[in-house]
């Protein structure tokens, strides 16, 4: 938890924006790679992994952000 503290909040945003949805066209590579998982469709390692790397930077934000809410609350 401790690194995770250290993560400033502002540097998880940006990278959940800017990793975690690029390519922004035709539309965020997560929401294409989320888009394939619902339909059945995600089955090459490659796909697999892609959608792993994309949602780091989201996960990220969102361990950090709960995190702050527990530790204030």
């Amino acid at each position: 938890m401790a690194y995770l503290d250290r993560i400033p909040l502002s540097l998880a945003v940006v990278a959940a924006l800017t990793l975690g949805l690029a390519p922004f066209v035709p539309e965020p590579h997560i929401w294409e790679k989320l888009k394939m998982l619902a339909a059945g469709t995600l089955s090459r390692r490659i796909d697999i992994l892609d959608l792993l790397l994309h949602a780091v930077p989201w996960a990220v934000l969102a361990l950090k952000l709960l995190r702050m809410a527990m530790v204030r609350g």
